[in-house]
């Protein structure tokens, strides 16, 4: 009979299991303070104490979802004998030659709190990321237009991100990802306008810069509407011949809804800084020689602008994850069985006076995630201010 293990033993296992995250983390630090100064704003970064541990927060949970098919010690969605409920550090009772011990314990189904807490990183980071970054491309691409042009088209585009915005921000998610709406053509609809705005947001960056080049913008434009369109039909409808891409309608629900919420608040910052920055003398130059409007928006304003979109979008992530986990604790948008973190503290917190460990190891990920990410935004604006 194997003895159940003390937390020192637990700790020393689950750093020996985190092996690749300790490596991936080693590497990537000493190539970052190695060519700090050649990085711009990322190198900038390692001379903030706060951005440094924001940053290996981040990064940590980053590779673990990488590589969360070492790092786990069981199958995550896996149900076994005697183990509903039990103890941190208590030992299978016929490992069969695998790992021998649920390290931190097991859930009310009898499956290894670990090993799902592992494999809910990727879930949260294979959705927070990518749905802040094409907000931030629909919120750019209507924001500069409507703190440049101004006049009616500012008028109607602002009227419509105060509409979306006055809603409750909890309430609108619920509306958005409720199963009656999933079986509708509702969320297809709003995904093939949505994720069309990433595809045409690269087309006119690049034709805007290589408008005097008309080899180069053709090739590159024709690139990206190539592989935006090939990637847009899969994401969007789910028609990629190749199965490439594609996105469970659980998923494509969750996926939609974020970037409808977060695109309005987006735009306010974008449109904002536009209306500030429109008045610099880098903009009189520009329009000066000839540059036509979408140049000088995303040529001239928009790379001056990076810092507070920059240090937005970190916080967005975090905003992001927070939704997220909202969402999969109370049972929406994402399937019952999932490891995402929300999921499992919603099953754990049944029993959590009673066995609290289920809940509290989710929790604890889901508050580091989003500590790092905030302390990471409060690194970058440190030292983008230094600018």
């Amino acid at each position: 009979m194997i003895d159940p293990l003390g937390w020192p033993a637990i700790l020393g296992h689950l750093f020996l299991q985190l092996w690749p995250v300790w490596a991936g983390l080693v590497v990537l630090f000493a190539l970052s303070l190695t060519y700090k100064r050649r990085l711009g704003l990322y190198g900038k970064l390692f001379d903030s104490t706060v951005g440094m541990i924001g940053f290996a927060l981040v990064m940590f949970w980053v590779f673990a979802a990488l590589f969360a098919d070492m790092i786990i010690t069981h199958d995550p969605l896996g149900q076994f004998s005697g183990m509903r409920n039990a103890a941190p550090g208590t030992p299978l009772r016929d490992p069969a030659g695998g790992f021998e011990y649920f390290l931190l314990g097991g859930d009310a189904l009898a499956r290894d709190v670990f090993s799902r807490m592992v494999m809910g990183a990727r879930e949260v980071l294979r959705i927070a990321p990518f749905a802040a970054m094409i907000s931030f491309m629909i919120g750019i691409s209507l924001g500069l237009p409507a703190g440049y042009i101004g006049g009616k088209l500012d008028t109607v585009l602002t009227f419509i991100a105060n509409l979306v915005l006055a809603f409750p921000v909890i309430l609108l998610f619920f509306l958005l990802v409720a199963p009656e709406i999933q079986n509708t053509a509702i969320p297809r609809v709003m995904a093939g306008i949505l994720f069309l705005m990433p595809v045409l947001f690269f087309t006119v960056l690049l034709n805007a810069r290589f408008f005097t080049q008309p080899m180069k913008r053709n090739l590159y434009v024709g690139a990206v509407l190539v592989l935006g369109l090939w990637a847009y039909s899969g994401l969007a409808f789910n028609a990629d011949p190749l199965g490439v891409w594609g996105m469970s309608p659980n998923l494509l629900n969750v996926f939609v809804a974020v970037v409808f919420v977060n695109a309005p608040t987006v735009f306010r910052i974008v449109r904002g800084i536009t209306l500030d920055l429109k008045s610099r003398d880098y903009v009189a130059a520009a329009q000066t020689r000839g540059e036509g409007p979408w140049y000088v928006m995303l040529w001239e304003i928009l790379p001056n602008a990076r810092g507070p979109l920059i240090v937005d979008f970190c916080l967005r992530i975090g905003y992001t994850t927070i939704l997220l986990g909202t969402l999969g604790f109370f049972g929406l948008g994402v399937a019952p069985e999932s490891p995402d973190w929300g999921s499992t503290i919603n099953q754990g917190r049944r029993l959590l006076t009673v066995y609290p460990h289920a809940a509290l190891a989710p929790a604890l990920a889901l508050m580091s995630l989003v500590l790092g990410l905030n302390l990471l935004a409060d690194g970058l604006r440190e030292e983008s201010l230094k600018d």
